[in-house]
């Protein structure tokens, strides 16, 4: 949901309508209007070529659209935080 509410910010600031964004998109407004309410996720080439439209960094909208993937994956999970400490910890020692 996150990156839903940062596209619809974006794009009300710029004064764009969904049906702009989505046949640039080439998908229908209702969908459009799902992946900003958080109902329906965005595919990765979406969510740069949204980027791209509003004239945002990608790696804004990228790191907001995984935040929303891994929230969706975990969230009712009791583990959840140990599960992202050890995976962080995973991250550190595969990028050095």
């Amino acid at each position: 949901m996150k990156l839903g509410n940062r596209i619809k910010e974006l794009r009300e600031s710029q004064g764009l309508l969904q049906r702009q964004l989505s046949a640039q998109l080439e998908i229908d407004t209702p969908m459009f209007s799902k992946i900003e309410r958080g109902e329906r996720r965005a595919k990765r080439e979406q969510v740069l070529k949204i980027a791209e439209l509003l004239k945002v960094d990608t790696q804004e909208l990228l790191t907001l659209w995984l935040t929303d993937q891994v929230l969706e994956v975990i969230l009712n999970e009791k583990q959840a935080l140990q599960a992202l400490k050890m995976a962080e910890k995973d991250i550190k020692n595969k990028t050095k």
